[in-house]
């Protein structure tokens, strides 16, 4: 499956959920958290980005990779929402790593593409040892009849290796055994900068490959107004969620003008 953004190099702008129903940090105001998610959207929406990602960034900490069943309903509700009212293609990311959350969250409420943060091979994580589940993931998508394209990360921020392997060869495997459509590549933590050395060496790696379909490559932490440009000379587009957000703070509401700022930085030749 092709991600398709209508552009040759895509903003795409992240909405953090508050904490849900049955998360520590939940207050009981489940209509604070869509009011939220949509005051986040239509702000990411007016200030030109060209897709939007929702996460459960609220509900740390974060199970492995099997959310219960009531965050799947309230994910599916909120993106349905969401849908209804912005009309940009829309991600699902299941925290830490539940892709047949996400894909079933993204299949029911009409979003186009899930973020996958270990889809193949495995990560140490402070939820432990993350495994992929490619097999599974892919499959299910097929079974679900699903138009959802799946953006995995490699070597995704907030883990480290279990042993170290070419970078290369992680890539290949993401696209060639593990069927992504999309790489996403990242810094040491949220808004954290991404190493341009790491950046470089993930694409080399793409362009390495025989694949009938191109696989962009998203840079997916760290990128500011005043990096998008250098940013996007090798990558295909960028993740961004905190240079977006008032004062710069990850968990504070979006700023449209700090998107504004940020979509016309990018766009600039």
């Amino acid at each position: 499956m092709t991600l398709d953004f209508d552009t040759d190099r895509p903003v795409v702008g992240m909405v953090h959920l508050d904490a849900l129903p049955g998360a520590p940090a939940f207050d009981g105001d489940r209509a604070a958290v869509r009011e939220a998610m949509l005051r986040d959207a239509r702000r990411l929406e007016d200030g030109g980005v060209d897709g939007i990602i929702v996460e459960n960034f609220g509900d740390a900490p974060f199970y492995a990779d099997d959310v219960p069943k009531h965050v799947v309903a309230s994910m599916t509700a909120l993106v349905g929402d969401l849908s209804r009212e912005v009309g940009l293609p829309l991600g699902v990311n299941v925290l830490r790593n539940d892709a047949e959350a996400a894909l079933s969250v993204a299949a029911a409420a009409g979003a186009s593409f899930v973020r996958v943060n270990v889809h193949t091979g495995a990560r140490l994580t402070d939820q432990g040892v993350v495994t992929g589940a490619a097999p599974e993931t892919v499959r299910l998508r097929e079974r679900l009849d699903a138009d959802v394209s799946i953006l995995a990360d490699v070597a995704v921020k907030h883990s480290a290796p279990l042993a170290e392997r070419p970078l290369s060869e992680e890539v290949a495997e993401l696209v060639e055994r593990g069927h992504a459509d999309g790489i996403v590549a990242s810094g040491v933590g949220t808004g954290e900068e991404t190493d341009r050395e790491h950046i470089d060496r993930v694409v080399a790696a793409r362009d390495e490959l025989d694949a009938s379909i191109p696989v962009p490559v998203f840079v997916g932490s760290g990128v500011t107004s005043d990096t998008v440009a250098e940013t996007l000379d090798p990558a295909d587009g960028v993740i961004v969620g905190t240079a977006l957000k008032e004062g710069g703070e990850t968990t504070a509401p979006v700023d449209v003008e700090r998107v504004r700022t940020f979509v016309d930085a990018a766009r600039a030749d």
